[in-house]
């Protein structure tokens, strides 16, 4: 390659002013004159042209170019990348990363002069306007050195970035479009452009920001899509087959077979000029042209989005989908979704793929995506108590966002997440609602030895005290059932905890407010997944709110913290462009209950999971876990969610389409029950329990998460009364059925 000397660097200064001042009068000449002879008229046109040049700053900045964002999750500790996603795809690259001979293509190729200029090759310019004026030309074209070809491209990368379609659409044409105006303009901003940059950064801007065909820019996304290589290992004909493509990326691409004729006719001309030059050999020459296009090409696909990662491809989805919240990019969402469209992040999650892979597992196995005879659904989402980070986001069926998905095994819709953020509308959460009445029963005195009604029975509606609501809002009465027919009579409220009694649970709610059992709820994070509000209403309190498994799994992941409720997290840090770490998401953590109230709470969901309802969720290795179970009628919607220490899982399985009557050996006509259903060698109501007990079995092998004693029950909490406040908030509600119990 030439580099400049001393006097060629004054050359190419000279050149450059004597360039703009003298194009600017020729310029506008030579229009007037094709237009409206005399030199009047000419005259005319020159102070326009001058005019124009006036007008115009003095420079136009490289800037950052839009790249690829990258996403990360860890195994074994280490970040490992999961999914690319861009808006271009395009990968700057430094100096060095740039093989010699595309650099030698680009200048040898495109703008000979290129050491030697100061920014516009004045004698070129001038020889293509008179070919263009003296042809049928109605603008102009030719001449362009690669200065000039920068500012074109950087016009264009800022008008794609323009939000407004009209005022984009009209910045793209005047970026593009063959007119004096537009060459002119090229013109005093390439000779700034030379004057603010170094040469040698100037054509890595340019071989960094020039398309290669479809959405494929840079010369190392054009190298890795057409050849499988990276731009500083492409050989002779590689990289003179890349240049060619600039002239005509649509027609010479190297995507189709078709456009190998019109490549290799430019790569060979490339060659000969790269020959000329001197800056190939006779024989480098000889075997570069020699060389069929077809031998060289080795095609990779772009694999731009969710659906090309490797692994969480969910968890992939549900970060995109948090751009506009994620502060570290902008100061507003419009900034922020400019920033990640722009690109060059990084974005580390807390996704961990050894235990992701063992729940997606799980998932497939026990909660087959293909099964027919109803519309089944499962998630696993475990979340790590005093920080709020997403460890697992999994479900049965496969991330699919294409026009062609197979609608029966996969699909878009994130069941871990609220529908804002790609999730559905949520599902009835059963008895696990429980907790928060039971945290509620000891906030306001109540202990876990005080003897309530079991039995079975109608409860008139307006007995129930809801403050946040107004007089008269309940009506006519509530029946609830429990799972067991002989289930009922006096009881402690551990024991209607530990077998899930419903009506033991109803009558509680009696004697307390149902807008404070509905604040301690949202207090440990609890939300409709829809976004509409939670309705106090009496049968909420067994689970009639639709909830994603997120909220569940922060919730119960607040009694594995003792007490402090952390909203979940999944993005940990972003790297940008530049290499500077930036924080993630921020950690909101508050101490949502007393510590005595969450101790005495994991007390009872201890024995939930030794001896209750959720034993067979229990993987029995040695770790206190506390936890809850539920299950809504006809057991469509199945719950087991709990939490030690160290870490919480909520798994849910369940039917995601209406409820529809199951056939059966029984019934043939079918049966409203998913315990009467088989599904992989268990019922459907048994089938959390076996993806519980792999999940979180998995979970307390690794050292990270396992997890130790909690601390110890309040003896007040337990036999006696302790005074504690409740909670209010006006909210209205609506009645919904109750559950199965359990």
């Amino acid at each position: 390659m030439r580099e400049m000397d001393a006097q060629t660097l004054l050359q190419g200064k000279f050149t450059a002013v004597l360039g703009l001042v003298f194009m600017s009068i020729v310029a506008g000449a030579l229009v007037a004159a094709s237009l409206t002879p005399g030199l009047v008229a000419a005259d005319r046109a020159a102070s326009a042209t001058i005019g124009i040049f006036n007008d115009l700053p003095e420079y136009i900045a490289v800037g950052q170019q839009s790249q690829r964002n990258e996403i990360f999750a860890t195994r074994a500790g280490q970040p490992v990348q999961i999914a690319t996603t861009y808006d271009q795809n395009r990968q700057e690259v430094g100096w060095t990363q740039v093989s010699q001979f595309l650099k030698d293509a680009a200048v040898d190729g495109e703008d000979r002069r290129f050491y030697s200029h100061g920014g516009v090759d004045t004698t070129a310019l001038v020889r293509a306007l008179i070919q263009n004026q003296t042809s049928a030309n109605d603008g102009v074209s030719g001449a362009s050195t690669l200065d000039m070809q920068l500012v074109k491209n950087i016009l264009v990368q800022q008008a794609i970035q323009i939000e407004d379609p009209a005022k984009r659409s009209a910045a793209l044409k005047a970026a593009q479009s063959a007119t004096i105006d537009r060459k002119l303009k090229e013109i005093k901003l390439a000779v700034g452009l030379d004057k603010r940059y170094s040469k040698k950064e100037i054509l890595l801007a340019y071989l960094n920001i020039t398309g290669f065909g479809g959405n494929t820019y840079g010369v190392e996304s054009a190298a890795e899509e057409y050849f499988s290589t990276d731009a500083a290992h492409l050989t002779l004909a590689q990289a003179a087959s890349l240049i060619a493509t600039v002239q005509q990326p649509n027609e010479q691409n190297l995507g189709s077979a078709k456009n190998y004729p019109a490549n290799k006719l430019r790569r060979d001309e490339i060659l000969a000029d790269m020959l000329a030059a001197k800056d190939i050999t006779r024989a480098q020459f000889d075997t570069a042209v020699a060389t069929p296009i077809a031998a060289e090409v080795k095609l990779t696909a772009p694999t731009s989005g969710c659906l090309y990662a490797s692994d969480a491809k969910f968890a992939c989805d549900y970060v995109e989908r948090l751009v506009p919240t994620l502060t570290s990019l902008g100061d507003t969402v419009e900034a922020r979704q400019a920033a990640w469209a722009t690109g060059g992040y990084k974005v580390y999650t807390s996704i961990d793929l050894d235990q992701q892979d063992v729940a997606q597992t799980a998932l497939e196995t026990d909660a087959p995506a293909d099964e027919t005879r109803f519309a089944l659904g499962a998630a696993a989402d475990a979340i790590q108590p005093g920080t709020g980070r997403i460890l697992v986001m999994a479900q049965n069926k496969a991330y699919d966002n294409s026009a062609d998905a197979d609608t029966l095994r996969t699909t878009a819709i994130n069941y871990s997440t609220d529908k804002a953020y790609g999730g559905s509308s949520g599902f009835q959460t059963g008895s696990t609602y429980k907790v928060f009445t039971l945290t509620d029963w000891l906030e306001n005195g109540h202990a876990l030895n005080d003897v309530v009604n079991g039995s079975v029975r109608a409860f008139p509606q307006s007995s129930f005290s809801a403050r946040c609501l107004p007089p008269g809002s309940f009506v006519g009465t509530y029946t609830p059932k429990n799972d067991s027919a002989g289930e009922g009579g006096s009881m402690t409220v551990l024991s209607a905890t530990i077998n899930s009694v419903n009506a033991a649970f109803v009558g509680m709610a009696q004697k307390l407010d149902l807008c404070d059992i509905r604040s301690v709820a949202e207090s440990m994070g609890i939300h409709r997944a829809d976004g509409a509000e939670l309705s106090p209403d009496p049968s909420s309190v067994l689970g009639t709110n639709e909830i994603a498994p997120l909220s569940m799994a922060g919730a119960i992941a607040t009694i594995g913290a003792n007490g402090q409720y952390c909203v979940p997290t999944i993005v940990d840090s972003i790297v940008d462009a530049k290499g500077a770490t930036l924080p993630g998401q921020t950690r909101q953590c508050t101490q949502a209950l007393p510590t005595t109230i969450a101790a005495t709470v994991a007390y009872a969901l201890a024995q939930v999971l030794k001896s209750g309802t959720g034993s067979p969720g229990n993987p029995h290795d040695g770790v206190p876990i506390v936890g809850k179970t539920g299950t809504t009628d006809g057991s469509y919607q199945n719950w087991l969610i709990a939490s030690t220490t160290k870490a919480a899982l909520a798994v849910w399985v369940g039917n995601i389409k209406g409820t529809p009557a199951l056939a059966t050996s029984k019934d043939p006509q079918g049966d409203q029950s998913l315990r009467q259903v088989t599904v992989a060698g268990t019922n459907g109501y048994n089938t959390k329990f076996n993806i519980f007990r792999t999940v979180f079995a998995s979970i307390d092998t690794d050292q990270l998460y396992r997890g130790d004693n909690f601390p110890a029950a309040d003896p007040a909490l337990v036999t006696g009364t302790h005074p504690y406040s409740s909670y209010s908030s006006p909210i209205p509600s609506t009645i919904a059925p109750g559950d199965d119990g359990n």
